[in-house]
């Protein structure tokens, strides 16, 4: 089967699509012209071979309740295997219609309300989000970020904020959603023990596993030994690998079994059982028929963080990135400009026209940053950043 798909400097009109990202601008409180790089979705077409599954699942033409047979399962396990060398058993996963779906559902397993939930902020907002929503308390060990301008753990604060606030829900994000961080295995090992000696539950976003730059190399937690894997949830997708958000798959992987039981409960009490009908498709679809696309994207992505690179180094060298290990997701401090927040926001999004995330919706320790979103045609990107230079020298 051949692949279609690969040119990803087309440019896809999502308009009158009732996308999130170029359709409910006006309602955000933005301009309905404003150029839009926040969600985290991406703006190419899918594998064509998971298209080719979906189109013959439409032409069946009926959308009943679906569920998923050992195939599916097979094509999971063989793109973990394949790809991080973790091998995963059938009766350890539980298919969920997302990952922040899944972040909520253990955050109500495993604490009770009043708890502190332990996060590492700057780190993406539906974090603190479950966890308030669900009557808990948000507890940060901030990440640091070193004069070599990449962001580390304060392995000493973490503990203590552990044992001083008796926590027993810690959610890791790994690869580091936005700052782009790849954990080493050393320093997942030390997050481990830590977690270990104090009862502490992991559960590890690794939607983002599948995006790691150079000589970097995604560890899942669980695999490094059975001890972080009897307390570990890992959350895994295909919606950002293969751009499927929108159909609502995750695979959710939990070896203990009280651990695991806990959490089905929850999501039996949550009212779901089988999930989309397409969404199920595509995940198997895109696990067994996907990695030329996958790759060619990857690719393609590593370009635009170079251009992302040189042209702030030659255009905006007042704005430095975060040099990225993982994800599709820049983390860009504009902290150089010597501007207030308000200010920032009114350069971006009202002179410029662009859309990003603002840092300090990742917490406090995000302020003077913003996140953008490079998977996109190069040309939408520049577009991106020619405009922010312009309202910056305008100022």
């Amino acid at each position: 089967m051949e692949e279609k798909n690969l040119d990803f400097d087309k440019t896809i009109d999502r308009r009158n699509t009732n996308c999130l990202k170029f359709d409910f601008a006006v309602e955000r409180g933005r301009d309905k012209d404003i150029l839009p790089l926040w969600v985290a979705d991406m703006d190419f077409q899918t594998s064509s071979l998971i298209l080719d599954v979906l189109e013959q699942r439409v032409r069946h033409g009926i959308f009943g309740y679906t569920e998923s047979k050992e195939s599916y399962f097979a094509s999971v396990a063989g793109w973990m295997k394949k790809k991080f060398d973790w091998t995963v058993k059938k009766e350890s996963m539980i298919k969920t219609p997302g990952v922040v779906f899944a972040l909520a559902m253990a955050v109500q397993a495993y604490t009770k309300k009043g708890d502190a939930v332990l996060v590492q902020q700057p780190v993406y907002y539906s974090f603190m989000d479950v966890i308030r929503d669900n009557n808990r308390s948000v507890l940060s060990s901030d990440l640091i970020l070193s004069e070599d301008g990449r962001y580390h753990t304060d392995f000493e604060d973490l503990e203590r904020k552990i044992v001083e606030n008796n926590v027993k829900l810690f959610i890791l994000c790994s690869p580091h959603n936005p700052v782009g961080k790849v954990w080493t295995k050393e320093e997942l090992t030390r997050m481990g023990e830590i977690c270990l000696r104090h009862g502490v539950i992991v559960v590890s976003d690794e939607i983002h596993e599948d995006f790691v730059y150079g000589e970097k190399k995604h560890t899942v937690f669980a695999s490094i030994s059975e001890d972080f894997d009897n307390i570990a949830v890992t959350c895994t997708s295909p919606a950002k690998t293969f751009n499927l958000a929108g159909l609502h798959i995750a695979n959710i992987f939990i070896s203990n079994t009280k651990l695991r039981e806990k959490f089905k409960g929850r999501f039996a009490a949550a009212g779901f059982s089988q999930l989309n009908t397409m969404g199920i498709a595509a995940s198997e679809a895109a696990y067994n028929f996907g990695e030329t696309w996958y790759e060619a994207m990857l690719e393609y992505v590593k370009g635009n963080i170079d251009f992302v690179r040189e042209y702030l180094k030659n255009e905006m060298p007042e704005i430095k990135l975060i040099e990225p290990e993982g994800t599709y997701l820049l983390w860009l401090d504009f902290r150089g400009l010597g501007l207030r927040e308000r200010e920032l926001e009114n350069i971006i999004s009202k002179k410029a026209m662009v859309w990003l995330d603002r840092g300090s919706a990742f917490g406090n320790a995000g302020a003077g940053f913003e996140r953008i979103n490079i998977a996109c045609p190069r040309k939408t990107l520049a577009e991106a950043l020619h405009r922010i230079k312009n309202a910056i020298n305008s100022e």
